[in-house]
């Protein structure tokens, strides 16, 4: 999927959610940081309260045709997704951001996001078979 460079979040826009378990996400979060010239970097990015999965805001759409293993990719249709500046704080333990929209800009590039999270699984099995 192109990136328009018009896929910045705001207020009422439909977005997907690609989830991906935490350890995973966090890997790719700094992989689409440490390659910085990669389209647009990392976007928006939820936890869990629970710690468990992390979640991508992607263009809306991607939700369509994404299928890599070990993830899942929702269309959120706007539901539950509120940006700016009267948006409170999460509570302790409750859902909220790893990275804001405000701190981070448009959302991530479905295509540097399944390459960055196909990396991270590859890191993460080779570090496991180390031990």
């Amino acid at each position: 999927m192109e990136s328009t460079g018009t896929n910045s979040p705001a207020p009422d826009l439909d977005l997907d959610l690609v989830t991906v378990p935490t350890r995973q996400g966090l890997e790719a979060v700094d992989i689409i940081r440490r390659a910085a010239s990669q389209a647009g970097g990392v976007g928006p990015v939820l936890h869990d309260g629970s710690g468990d999965t992390l979640g991508f805001l992607v263009p809306s759409g991607t939700a369509d045709a994404w299928d890599l293993p070990g993830s899942a990719c929702t269309q959120t249709n706007g539901r539950g997704m509120r940006f700016g500046d009267d948006v409170a704080s999460p509570a302790a333990g409750a859902t909220g951001w790893l990275l804001p929209p405000e701190a981070v800009g448009p959302v991530t590039d479905p295509d540097v996001l399944r390459a960055a999270l196909g990396e991270a699984a590859r890191l993460i099995e080779a570090a496991d078979n180390c031990r």
